[in-house]
């Protein structure tokens, strides 16, 4: 496969941890340029690339094909139209856009353009949620009745950030929400009815920094939590069915891999601890069963990207289900 010449907007958290390692360590992409005010950081760590201090100069290369947007949330649609306007591939960091009308305006230009258009919701990757999809996918909990999952954490101080700034797309709904909600409508479509909660609870907090969620698919009742003083988490999953029930503890170690260094092809890479392994009790396992944890796998977004790409594949995660996200998050907003 030839390398697909691609650009980065964007070297903060996002640009550096969860997408350029991928795009200098996988040969289906060679990564030529990226827009930052960083210069010095993203030099230090990608060697001889091409830096422009703004986007402009990026989307208009002719040589660049894809363009993968970490830009802060409100300038997600913007810069993603000036991209496909100019006839780029998109991948957009989570979440999608801000708001449903932006989604709908993208996947109009993108399908005008026989353009790629993708969000970034890398977290359908994740060990603990492989395992999830895994154990439902197989029958071994019988019909889900209830599905809870958490993304909690202890962050009691606000820190100077525009993620927790009063801007649009801000807050801890979009963020962590987005991967929740992704994770739920990716398992079980769109629900009936949707309603919750998103508020600020720590002093001096701009935006929202807990949520509380419930998708309600009838039978099926989905609860989606996050909070940002839990200084001891409870389960990050608990799946309960009409033949058995699985409980998990601990989070994916992908992003703290990618923080210290390591890359998909190391050892190690997306495995589980196993005293995190999930407790599956059924019929077949009346006293409980450990189950061995799926391993991560965040570069296999970036394997479908490329396949989606070069030989017409289906996209890792597509721009309606991006837009899905979002229209089920202005839901949550409008009833909270």
């Amino acid at each position: 496969m030839k390398p697909i010449k691609t650009g980065l907007i964007g070297y903060g958290l996002s640009g550096q941890v969860f997408h350029a390692p991928f795009l200098q360590s996988m040969p289906e992409f060679e990564l030529t340029t990226v827009s930052t005010s960083k210069k010095e950081k993203a030099e230090q760590d990608l060697g001889q690339i091409h830096i422009t201090p703004t986007p402009d100069a990026l989307i208009q290369d002719n040589d660049i094909e894809l363009i993968i947007i970490t830009a802060p949330n409100e300038y997600h649609f913007p810069l993603a139209k000036a991209a496909l306007e100019a006839g780029k591939h998109v991948v957009i960091e989570k979440p999608f856009v801000v708001h449903s009308q932006e989604g709908k305006e993208l996947l109009q230009i993108a399908e005008a353009n026989n353009r790629v258009l993708s969000p970034f919701h890398n977290r359908r990757w994740d060990n603990d949620f492989l395992t999830v999809k895994k154990l439902i996918e197989g029958n071994a909990l019988g019909d889900v009745t209830s599905y809870e999952a958490h993304f909690d954490r202890y962050r009691p101080h606000v820190r100077d950030r525009w993620r927790e700034k009063d801007v649009p797309g801000a807050g801890i709904l979009y963020d962590l929400g987005a991967h929740l909600i992704d994770q739920a409508l990716h398992l079980f479509g769109s629900p009936e009815q949707v309603q919750g909660i998103a508020r600020a609870q720590r002093e001096g907090a701009e935006v929202d920094d807990y949520f509380h969620l419930l998708l309600d698919y009838n039978a099926l009742q989905v609860i989606l939590h996050s909070s940002s003083l839990v200084r001891a988490t409870g389960p990050k999953f608990q799946v309960h069915g009409t033949k058995g029930s699985f409980i998990k503890y601990g989070t994916d170690p992908q992003e703290n891999q990618l923080k210290e260094g390591m890359l998909p092809n190391q050892f190690g890479w997306g495995v589980d601890s196993e005293e995190n392994y999930g407790i599956l009790t059924n019929d077949e396992h009346p006293d409980g069963i450990r189950v061995p944890t799926e391993k991560g796998s965040y570069e296999s977004y970036y394997e479908q990207l490329a396949q989606a790409i070069r030989n017409e594949k289906q996209l890792p995660v597509s721009g309606q289900e991006g837009l899905n996200v979002i229209q089920v998050i202005e839901d949550i907003l409008h009833s909270s």
